[in-house]
């Protein structure tokens, strides 16, 4: 089974504790203001907090399963592992991403992401799946911030 990582890493002018409440009601938030790439989020099991279990429908249809694996407000952290959906693609087991806003001296706050892919069985590396990845966890950032920004009282 191969085994691939990821980092995406964005400096941000938001705070990271702002940024790290508006990540923590992302399945409220990301449905509205990204509708194309999320379209639902559902709670299959838990209220959202660690061992929560959601799953998500993209706007392309297809979907996925993941579990909360952590979630640390004192250090803006988030953990959580994709399982189960055909946004998978069958050679996916599992994709764990590790979320946290590191604060910067001016006020703001560094954004950084990354994530480890098993394949299933013989299954390989495929690169346009990493970079495609990337590119979507910068654009979803990108969209997130600006709702921080747009919505001063969140």
């Amino acid at each position: 089974m191969d085994v691939a990582y990821g980092e995406v890493e964005i400096s941000s002018s938001v705070s990271g504790p702002k940024l790290f409440k508006v990540y923590d009601n992302f399945e409220i938030i990301a449905p509205k203001i990204i509708p194309e790439t999320y379209k639902s989020f559902t709670f299959i099991r838990g209220d959202g907090d660690v061992g929560t279990i959601k799953s998500v429908t993209y706007g392309d249809g297809t979907s996925t399963k993941h579990t909360i694996d952590a979630i640390d407000r004192s250090n803006l952290i988030f953990s959580w592992t994709f399982f189960e959906g055909d946004a998978l693609k069958g050679i996916i087991n599992t994709a764990t991403h590790h979320l946290k806003f590191i604060p910067s001296p001016n006020g703001g706050c560094v954004f950084k992401q990354t994530f480890v892919i098993r394949y299933k069985g013989d299954a390989k590396l495929i690169d346009n799946i990493i970079n495609g990845i990337k590119e979507a966890i910068k654009n979803t950032f990108k969209k997130m911030e600006s709702y921080a920004i747009d919505h001063p009282k969140v």
